[in-house]
């Protein structure tokens, strides 16, 4: 069923009793062309772009919960292009791009709302800074302006400009920024490979890998074999976890990463703000509710929840640059766990064990990356080659050192 005012007319005259599941939830078979392992939105997206642009559509992708229970459904929803690095800059423009046809690529509404990402700065070294990654980025045609601080009061009035700690100075902006709902990109991608043949399989947990003759040529899960010739693997802070069933070990962590959201409010928040003397971003959601989160816990953990001390580091920085928020009062949290990679980057590869593909090291990235992640992973399998915008996300960067250090902290996971 193809989504449009005509088709909801049609369902609202019938009393909404005629809609069909906006995904088939398939039985694995035996084989396929190719098995992507976790149905998030990197997988689905990933599945998404092998059956339309390389037509390849025997394609599983397993899941071991329900569809989008684990990180796809645990951030905050940011979608933005504004880095600095020549690695990340065309890829994550890529992302960009793709969010602002997504809609009408997986016919459903995805709620991209492009309102603007702007990053507050609070020195003169700070200002510079920005200015610099906006010139990189205004190099690779992405928008992006830097604002002084009473353009910055214009835009955002209840900021605590004269009386906070880190006085406010101005800010980057990039108007084309902005949130997306998680849950619907998910859903959306899950429908649209759906539709053209692609099986989801829920429930359906990996518990290892099928080899002959030194090559992955399957894995084995909760509901059985399933044979396949290339196996991807997009299931983020699990990553560690199952290559070690196939006996790797890869350059990333797992730690846990809190989000936040406040009980409704008028609104206030006109896009996304981040605060640049801390770690600490906000915006709000169509409900009405302020979401935010900070720093990972610093920690390994597969738990999705968290410490007490994070909370407290992320509402420090929130109330360094808006007081006000002191006066709302929080519903809930949650935890995602994330792969941090060495350098803070992402790996977007072929394994060590031919047959084997990876798509992980996401740290912060993830959710903003789900389009040109799934685009350049199914290249990679269909293609066995790295796509040109991906092809510095190699695994062998740590080796070689030609590391992607966005935030210059070296090679220290917890701290990127």
């Amino acid at each position: 069923m193809r989504y449009s005012i005509f088709s909801l007319m049609r369902q609202a005259l019938r009393g909404h009793a005629d809609w069909t599941p906006a995904w088939r939830d398939a039985a694995p078979k035996r084989a396929y062309d190719v098995i992507i392992v976790g149905g998030g939105g990197h997988g689905l997206a990933t599945a998404h772009y092998l059956s339309k642009v390389y037509g390849i559509a025997n394609v599983a992708v397993l899941e071991k919960g329900w569809i989008g229970s684990g990180n796809a459904g645990r951030n905050t929803t940011i979608i933005r292009s504004n880095y600095l690095l020549p690695g990340n800059v065309p890829f994550y423009e890529l992302s960009m791009q793709l969010w602002e046809g997504l809609e009408q690529d997986l016919n459903y509404n995805a709620m991209v709302s492009q309102r603007g990402v702007l990053n507050l700065y609070h020195s003169d070294a700070q200002r510079d800074a920005y200015a610099r990654r906006g010139n990189a980025m205004r190099m690779h045609g992405i928008d992006a302006e830097l604002l002084n601080a009473n353009a910055v009061r214009r835009m955002a009035p209840f900021l605590d400009f004269d009386n906070a700690r880190f006085p406010i100075h101005g800010g980057l902006l990039q108007r084309r920024g902005g949130t997306a709902r998680h849950d619907a990109v998910v859903w959306g991608y899950a429908r649209a490979a759906s539709d053209r043949g692609v099986d989801i399989i829920q429930n359906c947990e990996v518990t290892g890998f099928i080899r002959e003759a030194g090559r992955i040529t399957g894995v084995t899960t909760s509901r059985g074999e399933i044979k396949a010739a290339k196996v991807g693997l997009a299931v983020a802070g699990n990553t560690s976890r199952l290559t070690s069933l196939a006996g790797l070990r890869l350059p990333i962590e797992s730690h846990v990463l809190q989000a936040f959201v406040s009980e409704s409010i008028k609104p206030r928040i006109p896009g996304v703000i981040t605060f640049g003397a801390g770690h600490f971003y906000v915006s709000q959601s169509d409900k009405g509710g302020l979401v935010f989160g900070g720093d990972i816990d610093g920690y390994n953990s597969y738990a999705q929840r968290g410490n007490l001390p994070t909370v407290e580091d992320v509402c420090e920085g929130g109330m360094a640059i808006l007081p006000s928020l002191g006066r709302v009062r929080v519903l809930r949290s949650w935890g995602g766990v994330m792969d941090m990679s060495m350098d803070g980057s992402p790996i977007i590869d072929r394994a060590p064990l031919p047959g084997l593909y990876l798509n992980t090291g996401w740290c912060y990235g993830g959710f903003k990356a789900t389009p040109a992640s799934g685009w350049c992973f199914a290249h990679l399998l269909a293609r066995d080659e790295l796509h040109e915008v991906g092809r510095d996300y190699r695994l062998d960067r740590f080796a070689t050192g030609h590391l992607i250090d966005e935030k210059g902290q070296g090679a220290q996971p917890n701290l990127h």
